[in-house]
């Protein structure tokens, strides 16, 4: 049928029609809210390029989270701000790790329980030089040496998840990295601890706020040459592929919005669990716009993490998870 017997605009008259309606839905339990958590005690920094995300000592990160837990929000991204860096990112696997101590004390907090703790899983934050590996150096010339940095990230997986862990979740991009992570954790008697391998991450333009929150811009290079070019599709199904077959049980698309497409296309293919990470330039960009008055900032906000959810994500991570808690109830 077609107009006048056909109107669709019959479905948009009121609010509760559009709600009876409405296909894609959002609530906070779909939403991850990342901290980063630095030493110290009562500390709260403010990150100058993201507002409202501030570096956080473990004792403010307790408070932080019993407010997301308060919201209903379903879980954290943990980060770490170590208060020293080497070579060999030893912080990142230590014992008494900045964020394996963060994680024994959310653990030890019962009104907690309702988030799930997800440790990511890099180096570049712990070394000195802000590489996601070890580095070998010719001269001028440099490379990442994966096999070498694999065994790292699965020390460090292995760490987290004695330290309380609920979900690994590593963003290197080394190939094989998954595999060795899942058995470091079995051979630590952590067969229960998920993956969450973020198997499609991009090289991008938009990750620049995150290295200030982090403390993680590399000393040199870029990461090109094992994050993925932005230009290929194709490319990221095989390393979803990869990565499923090495046993994650779950996989994260990053960054969000400006790969819709790519997250579309996982939908359609996987039907493992799926996330999104909406990145920090992603919540920057907004942000200015919010500040000079050119966008609505709760309807922008909501818009954009419908648009992810939209595309096929069953969960995303954001740093609007807060506020859109609040809007969503």
């Amino acid at each position: 049928m077609n107009f006048p017997v056909t109107r669709l605009r019959r479905l948009r008259r009121t609010e509760a029609m559009r709600s009876l309606v409405r296909e894609t839905h959002l609530h906070p339990g779909a939403l991850i809210y990342p901290l980063f958590i630095c030493p110290g005690e009562g500390v709260r920094r403010a990150i100058g390029s993201m507002p409202g995300c501030f570096n956080l000592s473990i004792d403010e990160a307790v408070k932080e989270a019993e407010a997301c837990a308060a919201l209903g929000i379903g879980g954290l991204l943990l980060f770490g701000l170590p208060a020293e860096k080497d070579e060999q990112a030893s912080g990142a696997w230590a014992d008494n790790g900045i964020v394996q101590s963060a994680l024994r004390e959310l653990k030890k907090n019962r009104r907690l329980d309702s988030l799930v703790m997800m440790a990511d899983v890099c180096l570049c934050e712990y070394t000195s030089h802000g590489h996601c590996g070890v580095v070998i150096r010719d001269g001028d010339h440099y490379e990442i040496a994966n096999d070498a940095s694999v065994a790292l990230l699965a020390k460090t997986a292995a760490s987290l998840a004695a330290a309380g862990a609920d979900v690994i979740a590593p963003s290197d991009m080394m190939d094989g990295r998954v595999e060795a992570i899942r058995a470091a954790l079995d051979l630590g008697r952590h067969e229960q601890v998920p993956v969450l391998s973020y198997a499609s991450k991009f090289s991008s333009a938009f990750y620049g706020p995150f290295r200030e929150a982090a403390d993680s811009a590399p000393q040199f290079g870029d990461r090109r040459s094992y994050q993925m070019d932005g230009a290929n599709l194709r490319e990221a199904m095989r390393e979803i592929d990869q990565d499923i077959a090495e046993g994650a049980d779950m996989i994260l698309m990053k960054p969000a919005m400006p790969y819709l497409d790519v997250i579309r296309a996982a939908r359609e293919r996987y039907d493992l669990p799926m996330g999104a990470y909406q990145v920090s330039g992603e919540y920057s960009m907004l942000h200015a716009a919010f500040e000079r008055g050119w966008l609505e900032p709760e309807r922008a906000m909501m818009e954009s993490l419908l648009s992810i959810r939209r595309a096929g994500a069953d969960f995303i991570v954001t740093y609007f998870a807060k506020d859109a808690a609040k809007v969503l109830g």
